[in-house]
């Protein structure tokens, strides 16, 4: 279990700091939402996290079943919040760049871990949540 906490600073910003690691982020509510969008959103950060954990098990995997690492992997991801009330996630779109050729995985584990990272799996499944992926080839 990892615990985290965090405090409201006021202006709709709020500092977390990570338990085991103590690093600080902030957050502060997005401009469309009363805010100054000064820093990631909490709905931003669900969307980086999500990102952030589809790489994170591709790297896991490539080390343990396939024998190399991922250096240079990026990422883009893209939130979209509905326009009706409640005011939630619709759809967060994921790109990740592979700088290698389709070959070095040709069973594809790399693109089935990432569908099944514990973000993606945690999201609500009426959450549209589409990964492309990118190769070098």
């Amino acid at each position: 279990m990892v615990k985290s906490t965090g405090i409201y600073r006021g202006g709709l910003n709020c500092e977390l700091t990570h338990g085991p690691s103590g690093q600080v982020i902030a957050t502060d509510a997005p401009v469309d939402n009363h805010g100054r969008g000064q820093a990631f959103s909490p709905t931003d950060l669900a969307a980086a996290a999500l990102a952030s954990c589809i790489v994170t098990t591709m790297a896991i995997a490539a080390r343990s079943r396939l024998g190399f690492d991922l250096p240079e992997v990026r990422w883009e991801v893209t939130k979209e919040m509905s326009t009706d009330a409640p005011r939630r996630i619709i759809r967060i779109r994921t790109e990740v760049w592979i700088p290698l050729p389709r070959s070095q995985d040709p069973d594809g584990v790399l693109e089935r871990v990432a569908l099944g990272c514990p973000v993606h799996r945690s999201l609500h499944p009426d959450l549209d949540k589409p990964i492309v992926f990118h190769w070098a080839d």
